[in-house]
């Protein structure tokens, strides 16, 4: 498991006066614990029969398309659901797979496996993500990619942590399109048409193109080794806890509005306000 991240480091004033260092040390190893539980099921699943062994079942939540859901999704919200309700029983939860339950003002948000389609495949580009709000304002996030042994966790600052140590990262410095590395999960989330066609002007337009990466496209953004994200068709568990990320990192993230995308939906991630200003503009013309 990758080496705790002590609060002190990362975490600003304000999300200390919510919620006490000790109890954000605890909410780090409560996330990576149960994230890497999914491990259990990791690469056990058998695509002719959708099933295998362990009981590791595929399920489709959608009555139109494909959206997966695993028994290691359920797994890895309950665990962090349960261990959550024991450090902060007055707080409300909001969780991809179990809804919301409470009504505080301050909320958590989890996402337990983005990217299932890679995890039921076997690709390794998927993690546990969570948030703590206050009045919707998103004030911490964290990251752990269980196959890396990696974890991200944003607030005033951003720091990383695998089994070889911990540090602090910051974005890129890079202001030019046409220096820029985007990254992308895939571009089928952009509609057919003028959707589509701006994300393509703006593939043009950079250096080089990525696609696949889920949730560990924005920790790669957050430590410099690309300078865009441009998404679509998110759900708040999607983004939101990534947001703490990126900007503690001293990234820029909107939706084409220029808003903070807490509801989800189109997401421009950036290195740089120069950066990110050039590719909403491609994008929005």
């Amino acid at each position: 498991m990758a080496n705790g991240i002590p609060a002190t480091n990362w975490a600003s004033s304000e999300l200390q006066s919510i919620v006490p260092t000790d109890k954000l040390n605890a909410v780090t190893q409560l996330v990576q614990r149960s994230s890497e539980s999914s491990l259990e099921w990791y690469r056990r699943f058998n695509r002719a029969t959708e099933s295998a062994s362990a009981g590791a079942d595929i399920e489709n939540k959608s009555s139109h398309g494909f959206d997966p859901v695993t028994e290691a999704d359920r797994a890895v919200e309950s665990k962090i659901r349960e261990g959550l309700g024991e450090l902060f029983p007055d707080h409300s939860i909001l969780g991809e797979e179990f809804g919301t339950t409470g009504t505080s003002s301050v909320q958590w948000i989890i996402d337990p496996i983005d990217g299932t389609r890679a995890f039921i495949t076997g690709q390794p580009m998927w993690g546990t993500i969570v948030a703590v709000t206050s009045n919707g304002t998103p004030l911490g996030g964290w990251m752990h990619v269980p196959t890396l042994d990696e974890t991200y966790v944003g607030s005033e600052q951003t720091w990383w942590s695998d089994n070889t140590g911990i540090r602090q990262i910051e974005t890129a410095s890079t202001t030019s399109l046409s220096d820029a590395v985007l990254l992308c999960t895939h571009p089928s989330m952009f509609a057919p048409g003028p959707e589509a066609e701006s994300f393509a002007r703006l593939v043009q337009s950079v250096k080089m193109t990525r696609y696949s990466g889920d949730c560990v496209n924005y920790g790669l953004l957050a430590m410099g080794l690309a300078d865009l994200v441009v998404e679509n068709m998110l759900a708040p568990y999607d983004i939101v806890p990534l947001l703490p990320i990126i900007e503690g990192a001293g990234g820029v993230v909107t939706d084409l509005d220029g808003q903070p995308p807490l509801n989800g939906g189109y997401v421009v991630a950036a290195a740089t306000p120069e950066l990110h200003a050039s590719a909403v503009r491609l994008l929005s013309a």
